[in-house]
């Protein structure tokens, strides 16, 4: 069944301490159970033991991790002649970013460290630096991609 319209984007008001969109929707996707001071917490504590370790702006790492862990091309299923074929498609850069964020939260979450903002600044660090869980993630989707190369004339 098709929609009726277009569904209307969500707009997120900037950050209050660097004033950045980007971060904004990061403390929105950290945030559980609407805890959004407890989310926000996190992530400028995760910021500050950035700013001490790599003695670099933290906005500028938390960027360049997210350009590094965001896939370009990605698998999805399409139905043909009875099987499921796995294509290969190139990631919007919306999608892009959504991933990227939502693959840096899971692999913080699962990592080993005493505090949240320890486990994220860790992570954070790592993605900047092309190393870790989130890049391992990134680097198998584009080797999906690349194994299903043979279906990439499917393409809607």
């Amino acid at each position: 069944m098709a929609r009726r319209g277009k569904a209307e984007r969500h707009t997120v008001a900037p950050d209050s301490k660097y004033n950045n969109l980007m971060i904004a929707n990061f403390i929105n996707r950290v945030m559980t159970r609407g805890k959004k001071t407890v989310a926000a917490r996190a992530v400028y504590d995760a910021f500050g033991i950035i700013g001490d370790k790599t003695k670099k702006n933290p906005v500028e790492v938390f960027e360049t991790a997210l350009r590094n862990a965001g896939p370009s091309i990605e698998v999805r299923p399409r139905r043909v002649g009875g099987a499921t074929l796995q294509v290969p498609v190139e990631v919007p850069s919306d999608r892009r970013v959504a991933l990227a964020m939502r693959w840096l939260i899971a692999n913080s979450r699962s990592r080993g460290g005493k505090t949240y903002a320890e486990k994220l600044a860790g992570e954070l660090m790592d993605a900047a630096a092309n190393q870790g869980a989130t890049i391992k993630k990134k680097e198998e989707t584009h080797k999906m991609a690349e194994a299903n190369r043979a279906f990439a004339h499917y393409r809607w």
